[in-house]
């Protein structure tokens, strides 16, 4: 951000002028070491331009790959005797995503200022979410930062890992749909119509498949702005709705209760929950902050809600073990595993079993999803055949037995 400012040098001159930085805590960090005593501070008023053709180009977030490079260069560095500050100044030069840049830089300024690295890190929850901020915490207070770095490469690992595993599944069923869509849209606005035209000119009566055909693509001619124009809107419509608190706790919900893959989508969410508790927990967060802290990460409004009714249950004095047999979301297997886990003092290596079970569970559920949705999409495109079959070659029969007759 550009900041003005207004200040008095060791003369006790006034001077004023204006500087980059991350914030006005930054801003005037600069200008005490430039031997400027600031008087005021402010956001620098800028005119942006209607369209910025720079910010097309410019990263939207940081990849699992940036944050699990800037994990291993901490380790390493913090292991070789590093300053804190030293290091996360040499790493934001380096750095080649802006936004990661930019945020390390801003860290570094505010470890010079005294604060910990958690608290620096805690001004960028966009980049280091609730999970990461914890975990450096515990490390700093233990004196163990390495590890709490190399966990976090192996957190970070596993998310990056089940991500690809995800998308890889969905792209062949999402690529099948695509075409097929776009397929009946080109025969609608191209191919119909010819055909129409050749059976006005033979005046045949049309049989009823030919007839809503021809019907449907006389629509799509003559109103394919409109169609364009409500499935646009639509889905932007949909965007912005579980975009919001609501829409996206009733989203999460529905992506549980979508055939085939909603079951995956539900144990991807069980997985990173016990995980990742199960690290907060093993490094030393008490069980009502490692729940408190987990909730927002595992990547599903729903589950979170019922995350937070375990939270609040063991508030209330209630067993971990018992709480999570009454949120419902998890298998008789698992409650079992906790209920031991919980007994025995071993939570944290038990979570990660379970953690482990899920994850098995997942790759089964990835392996057999191509084998299920495969039927379904070739049930599909055999309707679609059959529906351009009798609809255009029907008509054609019948215009070939008309031509014999005469």
């Amino acid at each position: 951000m550009r900041f003005e400012y207004r200040g008095r040098n060791r003369q006790g001159e006034l001077i004023t002028g204006a500087l980059e930085a991350a914030n006005a805590e930054a801003a005037a960090l600069v200008l005490q070491n430039q031997a400027i005593i600031p008087l005021a501070i402010s956001a620098a008023k800028e005119t942006k331009p209607l369209f910025d053709p720079s910010k097309l180009l410019a990263p939207k977030n940081v990849s699992f790959d940036d944050l699990v490079m800037f994990c291993r260069q901490m380790r390493a560095l913090t292991r070789a005797g590093i300053p804190i500050i030293q290091a996360i100044a040499g790493l934001a030069d380096i750095s080649k995503n802006d936004l990661l840049k930019k945020a390390l830089a801003d860290v570094a300024v505010r470890l010079a200022t005294g604060q910990t690295l958690a608290n620096a890190l805690s001004a960028h929850t966009r980049i280091f979410n609730g999970m990461f901020i914890s975990m450096i915490h515990v490390g700093e207070n233990t004196g163990r930062l390495d590890d709490a770095f190399a966990k976090l490469i192996k957190h970070i690992e596993l998310e990056r890992e089940t991500r690809n595993r995800i998308s890889q599944a969905m792209r062949y069923p999402i690529a099948v749909i695509s075409a097929m869509v776009i397929a009946m849209f080109i025969v609608n606005l191209f191919v119909i119509p010819q055909f129409a035209k050749v059976f006005k000119k033979v005046g045949a009566e049309l049989p009823l498949p030919t007839q809503i055909l021809v019907a449907t693509s006389e629509f799509t001619v003559a109103y394919w702005w409109l169609i364009l124009g409500v499935l646009i809107g639509s889905i932007v419509g949909f965007l912005r709705y579980i975009n919001t608190p609501e829409g996206r706790l009733w989203w999460d919900r529905v992506k549980l209760r979508i055939p085939i893959v909603g079951g995956i989508f539900e144990r991807v969410a069980l997985s990173r929950f016990s995980r990742t508790f199960a690290m907060t927990f093993e490094s030393g967060v008490p069980i009502l902050q490692a729940l408190a802290i987990v909730a927002p990460t595992v990547g599903n409004q729903y589950i979170s809600h019922h995350i937070d009714t375990i939270k609040r249950g063991v508030e209330r004095g209630d067993s971990l073990a018992r709480t999570s047999a009454s949120a419902g979301i998890f298998s008789d297997l698992v409650l079992q595993m906790i209920a031991v886990g919980e007994e025995t003092g071993s939570l944290d290596k038990l979570l990660h079993d379970v953690a482990d079970f899920y994850d098995e569970e997942v790759d089964y559920d990835l392996k057999r999803m191509a084998d299920a949705i495969e039927p379904i999409v070739l049930v599909f495109l055999g309707i679609l055949v059959l529906v351009l079959a009798l609809g255009v070659f029907l008509p054609m029969w019948e215009l070939g037995g008309a031509m014999k007759r005469s």
